[in-house]
């Protein structure tokens, strides 16, 4: 069945809660190592690219080219491409960013910080996280919109001020200690992480961007990470200043967290997101979300990433895909996509299968 949209529209569409021609399909992000099986796989004895370490998302061009080779022989609606934080390795065990934070490499490269730069509120007052942000960070944003073109939805990556500011203090256990005795420094830790966010936006925007995803969990799978109150004084007034800076520049603008998010959820509609990503399936039914917020957001995601995708087989991917669609997709404002990401774990034909099913059990004009 042909398809009469581009996928820009398409996730555009979605993301107004319209009803495209076809589900659009999405992926927040596809770790350096699956980037290249899966290109492997779908371009045989073409792919001399070998993946290094993952480091959040640093991309060689190269890699970055191959994503674009997944995005068109796979038939994806978007792209969703990182900017630069300045990682830079240390040695086997360690890396730096350009903020002065200090990481543990995973086996597989993932940085998890341990260190940060800012250890009080003085610390913080003198702290321009803004004055960092350099035009060459953003490179692989541009490298992606030149490469593709503008016939694809292009997704930028936004860290939640959460996010930044636990970096910034060397752990989200130092920063929720904070929340709880030091509301101080807190507060000027996402005062200069909404910043430097919104000093991204304004430089990210006129590359030619359509949509802004943040990333950042408040919750795990039993309950928030914070309490609701926490996250009013803390998070709220700050997430509002980034969607309105989004909008203004006729952006789309997605929340991310994983975990069970129902207890923020109207929190999250009231400062104005256009979606919420990914609904993990877990802790979130889907057919509810969808029920409960039909016509005011978006929702993307719900493809079990955790087991399906890892231990599952195609068939089953492909039963799970069509059941989804059958669930989400009627009247439009969803977008599938995996449950978080596609990490090394997941079997690189599963996600194939999830694109094929996609594309073939996600037309609207069949329905």
């Amino acid at each position: 069945m042909a398809d009469n949209m581009t996928g820009k529209q398409r996730i555009l569409a979605a993301l107004s809660g319209e009803i495209p021609d076809r589900v659009p399909v999405f992926e927040l992000y596809i770790n350096e190592p699956m980037i290249v099986k899966i290109a492997k796989l779908l371009t045989p004895g073409e792919v001399a690219a070998e993946a290094g370490a993952d480091m959040f998302g640093e991309e060689r061009d190269d890699i970055l080219d191959l994503y674009c080779v997944i995005v068109s022989e796979l038939g994806l609606d978007a792209t969703c491409t990182n900017y630069s934080i300045g990682l830079k390795q240390i040695d086997q065990q360690t890396a730096q960013d350009k903020f002065g934070t200090r990481y543990s490499l995973s086996q597989h490269g993932e940085p998890l910080p341990f260190v940060g730069p800012i250890n009080s509120y003085a610390d913080a007052q003198a702290f321009d996280m803004a004055g960092y942000l350099e035009d060459e960070d953003l490179a692989p944003v541009q490298h992606m919109i030149e490469r593709l073109g503008r016939d694809w939805a292009h997704f930028l990556v936004l860290t939640d001020p959460f996010k930044l500011s636990w970096r910034l203090r060397g752990g989200m256990e130092n920063l929720l200690i904070d929340y709880a005795l030091d509301a101080q420094l807190a507060h000027a830790l996402s005062r200069i992480t909404t910043d430097y966010d919104v000093a991204v936006i304004e430089k990210a925007a006129p590359l030619g961007i359509d949509v802004i995803i943040v990333p950042g969990d408040l919750a795990g799978e039993t309950s928030l990470l914070m309490s609701p109150d926490y996250y009013r004084e803390y998070l709220k007034p700050f997430h509002r200043e980034i969607v309105t800076c989004a909008h203004k520049h006729g952006l789309k603008i997605v929340k991310h967290s994983d975990g069970d998010i129902w207890p923020l959820i109207d929190d999250f509609l009231e400062v104005g997101f256009d979606g919420l990503h990914p609904i993990q399936p877990q802790c979130m039914d889907i057919g509810q979300v969808k029920d409960y917020l039909a016509g005011r957001a978006c929702i993307l995601g719900n493809i079990d990433c955790r087991d399906l995708l890892v231990f599952g087989g195609e068939e089953e991917v492909q039963q799970t895909v069509r059941k989804t669609i059958e669930i989400a997709a009627p009247g439009g404002g969803y977008i599938i996509s995996s449950s978080n990401s596609i990490h090394p774990g997941v079997k690189p034909e599963n996600y194939i299968a999830m694109v094929k099913a996609a594309h073939k059990y996600g037309h609207y004009d069949a329905r």
